[in-house]
């Protein structure tokens, strides 16, 4: 597969490399005009640095989102629209239904597809499958250590860099509020939200845990099939401790498997 990644974070540098490490190619990177001009458009990669969807070299097959919400609300549609395959792992900004609305319109236009990945959470595909049946409660549960809350609503309400020892809430509510208000914390809840009761119907509560030292996201549901219970501590990539490494090994996989003819 021939790959473009919007983005040049933590998450998109390393999805790049492993798509290159598991014989993959990567023609493209789409970033902003300001980051084309400080790193330069040709890179010793071989890849191009570019602006807009318009530009992707013709050998491109799929686009992967590495870079928020507004990487896919900027690029998003134009890939979709464009004929492009995209992976995405901005979950959250499906909370927008103007901008979901416009994202599936642009993939039917386009006879595309877009593949949300799984990003930091697991057991979507147990929640997806029980929604078939009656979902009655669905309840996420993100705990992250002070320091990965720094830069959210999480500051306005507690002191994250003296909170002693004792874990706090700082959220309560709807997946679609944590979404809207967490832009860079709650992809995880997005995704539980999508796979199961929706955005408005799915419980969220974050909380700031000094005892930890990695990122703990729980799903506790209840329906037709019986309940259960998932719970991953997660690491962080070494360069930014703020990015999941799950997160960025869950969009290599979910674009992998767009090419795959088995899928599972």
């Amino acid at each position: 597969m021939d790959f473009a990644i919007i983005g040049n974070g933590a998450i998109a540098r390393y999805v790049m490399h492993t798509l290159v490490q598991r014989g993959h190619q990567v023609s493209a990177q789409i970033l902003r005009p300001e980051r084309i001009a400080q790193m330069g458009s040709e890179t010793p990669g071989g890849f191009v640095r570019i602006a807009a969807v318009a530009e992707l070299p013709a050998n491109v097959t799929h686009v992967i989102d590495c870079a928020g919400h507004a990487g896919l609300a900027s690029h998003g549609p134009k890939s979709l629209r464009a004929g492009y395959d995209m992976t995405t792992v901005s979950l959250g900004a499906l909370a927008d239904q103007f901008l979901a609305d416009t994202l599936a319109k642009a993939a039917c236009d386009g006879k595309s597809r877009l593949y949300l990945a799984s990003g930091a959470i697991g057991a979507l595909d147990c929640l997806s499958a029980a929604r078939v049946g009656a979902l009655s409660t669905v309840r996420y549960i993100g705990r992250k250590p002070p320091n990965g809350w720094l830069g959210s609503p999480a500051e306005d309400k507690l002191d994250l860099m003296s909170m002693g020892l004792e874990p706090q809430t700082h959220f309560r509510g709807s997946a679609r509020d944590a979404a809207t208000l967490y832009p860079k914390n709650a992809n995880v809840a997005a995704a539980v939200a999508l796979a199961g009761l929706g955005f408005d119907e799915t419980e969220v509560e974050l909380i700031a845990d000094p005892t930890l030292s990695q990122n703990i996201h729980a799903i506790n549901a209840e329906g037709d099939f019986g309940s259960f219970e998932f719970r991953i501590a997660g690491e962080s990539l070494p360069e930014n401790p703020r990015s999941s490494a799950l997160a960025a090994m869950s969009a290599v996989r979910t674009a992998e498997r767009a090419g795959d003819a088995i899928v599972i």
